[in-house]
């Protein structure tokens, strides 16, 4: 063995020798029990984060510890085409040629944007391996595979036919800048410092942080208890709205803060979510006063064609020289909804949306889990997934993105003449407008051929089919929300409903992945489970806390604190990375990147192969001054257990109750407590007790037969911790072991007085 441990030197020798064994591929055999753990998918244009790694170290532990103890055990890697994540990151690239994505017809961008993926999803790839993740590759898959695509759309039939699917105008969260609508748990509240306005809006003077809105007001409300307005309240006032004056009825509605301001708020039920619910309440209409791309329409007259920002500064200048501005707050504190991918404005706005009706659904969701049937670890988890069960509304899973799976519905152009379509002509200039009027200047093969996007009013007709129903339809251009493909996940790895992988390895017997994706991921995932299979799709839930910085703060690119694993695992080893993120992590809390803990493990690792490098040496010396092999434990024959001294029944009797300790442990996933456990039994007891103690006993033949034996199943305990390093040394060490040829990711796990 050579002096010191060079992890460089090692691992990607050790990772092809056990893929090319076959170990990580189980067979399906009805004498052996399953266990399966499906990864969560990357995504396949990223590369891994410090999470990722710990969600890796986890399962691989999981995995290695049940394939020792005996079980068919499966653990199946993906990556996911993340949909407007993974299209924003291909439009950075085109924006660096000087480039959109307006410049492509929506199949034109489809195509480049796979190539982009299919380029870099070896990435993702390249770093599960580096990771040591014991995954099986011959199943591995991505979220537009086929026989995915295939199962995903068959769903959504299978939904619309039992009625969990509609389509109507909706408020819902659209981001101009990303194009695309977001679900209420997708977007982030952050407090920020804007002018807060005092218009006069006839009688009242009201406060307002958007008064660029006011086009699309349709009331003024109060509260019913403001004692101040109560002689208003059903009346009509005139205001002056900037464009001429207009009419609005006072209503009397809760929503209404009488603090805030002068105690009324102006109504625009097309542009916030209060607004829209007071709307249906009072029987308001809806007037949009801003588009799709962010810019005010022709409601808002010569404001029209402004974006929003622009649209505030210039009506502000309007009131103002009109005397309908009283005064201007500037230092206004309030809350603002933002997308979850860059941060930006959400604009509330009405749109056609695809909806699932999530009632019937998460009901038995709900259920599996207050009857135990699913368990969520750790427990004080739990609340979050039973709150949010109780609150969740109905889903949109529609997106206005190109990357993703195109949502089957198709609609007549003969029926549906008041389409709104963009589209690039065959000079690749982009036309948009009203179908019909579109229809008159160019054919359907033309529009089609260059088709970008397809609105399609609420009450448009359609046809729900995974083929185009005939000659003059178009495809709806929306995309499924990447949540609704990726719930489907353990269902379409295992080749769900008739595949025999399906009927042996379903479900899984554990989902491990972050807390913070508990309500996007892991209630769908048990709401489509139970709803197409009668059954969860997995028996445990483990949540692991989120890395942060060594600051504590949450890593951001901007603030300079992002840790890349891959300069760690360099320096220290993967190993070591593995190990201090395992050890580092507090049952499910976030905690910080224990930078000190990844050192302490690397200098572990030297010392485990220290002690092998001893052992070699003792067993060499050995060898040469008696030319006999040292017996194995227990061996009936010389009848060695009888021979043996207290300290070696102690380091037997603790490496039994370490193994305990161990197993226990990781039943009950604390992965922190086996780690330690194991740490401490070889660094404390084995290293600096017993080993010492065996340096200076006459019968070698004893203490270098037990010594060997704690140390072989040490390795054992350890290998799922720290997988590399200990292969390498049960390879160094295998001329004194009974199977030479073994690898240590194939052997038992260790039981009380085993074999070695």
């Amino acid at each position: 063995m050579e002096k010191t441990y060079n992890h460089q030197k090692y691992e990607e020798d050790v990772y092809k020798l056990w893929e090319k064994s076959g170990a990580f591929t189980p067979k399906k055999d009805p004498k052996k029990k399953p266990y399966t753990i499906v990864l969560p998918p990357p995504n396949a244009s990223g590369k891994m984060h410090t999470g990722n790694v710990l969600m890796i170290a986890i399962e691989d532990i999981l995995i290695r510890w049940k394939r020792m103890q005996g079980y068919s055990a499966l653990w199946i890697p993906g990556t996911d085409h993340a949909g407007f994540e993974t299209q924003i990151t291909f439009e950075r690239r085109l924006k660096e040629q000087g480039k959109s994505r307006f410049d492509f017809d929506r199949a034109t961008l489809y195509k480049k944007i796979w190539v982009f993926v299919q380029e870099n999803k070896h990435l993702i790839e390249d770093q599960i391996r580096s990771m040591g993740a014991s995954v099986d590759w011959t199943r591995n898959k991505f979220t537009l595979d086929p026989d995915v695509l295939e199962t995903v759309v068959n769903t959504f039939k299978k939904m619309f036919e039992d009625r969990l699917v509609y389509r109507a105008d909706y408020m819902v969260n659209y981001c101009p800048t990303c194009g695309t609508t977001f679900a209420d748990l997708e977007v982030n509240h952050k407090e920020r410092k804007d002018p807060l306005y005092y218009m006069k809006y006839g009688p009242f003077v009201l406060a307002t942080v958007r008064p660029e809105t006011k086009f699309g007001d349709t009331a003024v409300a109060v509260h019913p208890n403001d004692k101040r307005y109560k002689k208003y309240i059903g009346k009509e006032i005139e205001v002056d709205g900037l464009l001429g004056k207009f009419k609005l009825k006072v209503i009397a509605d809760k929503f209404v803060d009488p603090e805030f301001g002068t105690g009324v708020v102006k109504v625009t039920p097309a542009h916030d979510k209060n607004d829209y619910e007071a709307g249906k309440r009072h029987h308001l209409e809806v007037k949009p006063v801003i588009g799709l791309d962010g810019k005010l329409n022709q409601k808002a007259g010569r404001f029209a064609g402004l974006t929003i920002n622009e649209a505030r500064k210039k009506v502000v200048e309007d009131l103002k020289k009109k005397g309908l501005l009283e005064k201007i707050d500037e230092n206004y504190v309030h809350t603002v909804a933002v997308c979850y991918k860059g941060g930006h404005d959400i604009e509330p706005t009405i749109l056609p949306n695809w909806f699932v009706k999530v009632g019937p659904l998460k009901e038995p969701a709900h259920e599996v889990v207050k009857k135990g049937k699913v368990k969520i670890y750790p427990k004080w988890q739990e609340v979050k997934y039973h709150r949010w069960m109780e609150s969740m509304n109905d889903w949109p899973i529609s997106r206005q993105v190109v990357w993703g799976i195109r949502i089957p519905a198709w609609y007549s152009t003969s029926e549906n003449l008041n389409l709104q379509i963009t589209f690039l002509n065959k000079d690749k200039v982009t036309k948009s407008g009203n179908l019909a009027d579109l229809l008159k200047e160019y054919s359907l093969d033309e529009i089609r051929g260059g088709l970008q996007t397809l609105i399609a009013p609420a009450d448009a007709k359609f046809s729900i089919s995974d083929k185009n129903p005939g000659k003059d339809y178009l495809q709806e251009t929306d995309t499924f929300d990447t949540w609704f493909s990726s719930g489907q996940w353990p269902l379409v790895t295992l080749g769900y409903p008739n595949s025999s992988d399906f009927k042996y390895f379903y479900p899984a017997d554990v989902l491990e992945t972050a807390w913070e994706i508990l309500r996007l991921w892991v209630s769908r995932m048990i709401m489509f489970g139970l709803y197409l299979t009668g059954k969860p799709p997995f028996k445990d839930v483990y949540l692991h806390g989120i890395v942060r910085a060594m600051d504590g703060r949450k890593m951001s690119k901007s603030l300079g604190n992002v840790i890349n694993p891959e300069e760690y695992q360099e320096e220290f080893g993967t190993d070591a990375l593995r190990m201090g993120l395992i050890s580092g992590t507090a049952n499910g809390h976030d905690f910080n990147f224990p930078r000190d803990k990844v050192i302490a493990y690397r200098n572990f690792a030297n010392k485990i192969w220290n002690i092998a490098r001893f052992i070699n040496l003792m067993f060499e010396k050995y060898s040469e001054e008696t030319g006999i092999n040292v017996p194995f434990l227990p061996d009936k024959k010389n009848k060695t257990q009888k021979l043996l001294k207290k300290e070696d029944k102690q380091i037997l009797d603790d490496l039994n109750e370490t193994t305990k300790k161990v197993d226990n442990s990781l039943e009950k996933y604390r992965f922190a407590d086996a780690a330690e456990a194991i740490y401490h039994f070889m660094w404390d007891r084995l290293a600096s007790d017993y080993l010492e103690k065996t340096k200076n006993r006459e019968d070698k033949e004893i203490s270098l037969s037990v010594l060997r034996h704690v140390y072989f199943n040490s390795l054992k305990l350890l290998h799922p911790f720290m997988p590399f390093i200990t292969e390498v040394i049960w390879q160094e060490l295998k001329d004194l072991r009974k199977r030479p040829d073994q690898l240590l990711i194939s052997t038992p796990w260790p039981v009380i007085n085993s074999k070695d």
